[in-house]
Formats: C-alpha cells, structure tokens, sequence
C-alpha cells in the first residue's frame, strides 16, 4: 500500500468515528523516522481510544501490520505507528499544550477534509 493510500485510510477510519481536526503533516525531508503524521482530537479518553482502534482495525484489514502504539490504556494521547505514517490522536487540550503541528510547521500540512454533521 503506498503511503498517500494509508495516509487516506487513517484519515477516513477517524473520520468514521467523528475525529475532531484531523490534520495530515507531509515530514518527508524533515526527519527519518517517518513520512506522514496524522494528527486528530478525541473529546474523551473514551474517543481517543475508539479512534486509535478502528485506524488499527481498518490498516490490518488492508494486510497493514502496525510497528507498535502507545498511550491506549491512558487515552488522553494514542500513537499509531505505521512505519511511514504515525497516527496522533490526542485530547483536544493534550493536543494544544503539545502542538505538534507548530513543531513541525515548516513541514507541508493538509486538513483533512471532512463535513462536521
């Protein structure tokens, strides 16, 4: 599966369970661990971990093994590493006092996008 196209399964697999600004951050050039981040707000420990488990379930429905994740038992931040892609997901006032994509804002961003219903 090529990045881009793991990229877009994680990215409709929280928008599935209603993911709050999901923001998509091409790392390419900027560091080796990784080429894609995805990050997203949970409203709840609950929802942090509810998204984290259906990108999980939908990557290994497509023959994707996960390197490893973090932080499911806490639910205030999850990681999903994909290899080339890491998924965030994080409470939304976790995810203010991080800000992530302020560390990375020389990197290329991209919201996702997605109708708030």
């Amino acid at each position: 599966m090529q990045n881009e196209q793991l990229v877009q399964l994680a990215v409709d697999a929280l928008e599935d369970l209603k993911a709050k600004d999901i923001t998509v951050i091409d790392v390419r050039g900027k560091t080796s661990v990784t080429d894609f981040m995805v990050i997203a707000s949970g409203t709840s420990s609950r929802h942090v971990k509810s998204l984290v488990d259906n990108v999980l379930e939908k990557v290994k429905e497509q023959g994707v093994r996960p390197l490893g994740s973090e932080g499911l038992e806490g639910g205030e931040w999850a990681l999903l590493d994909l290899g080339d892609v890491v998924v965030h997901v994080m409470q939304v006032a976790t995810r203010q006092f991080y800000d992530l994509e302020r560390l990375w804002q020389g990197a290329e961003q991209s919201r996702a996008q997605h109708g708030e219903e």
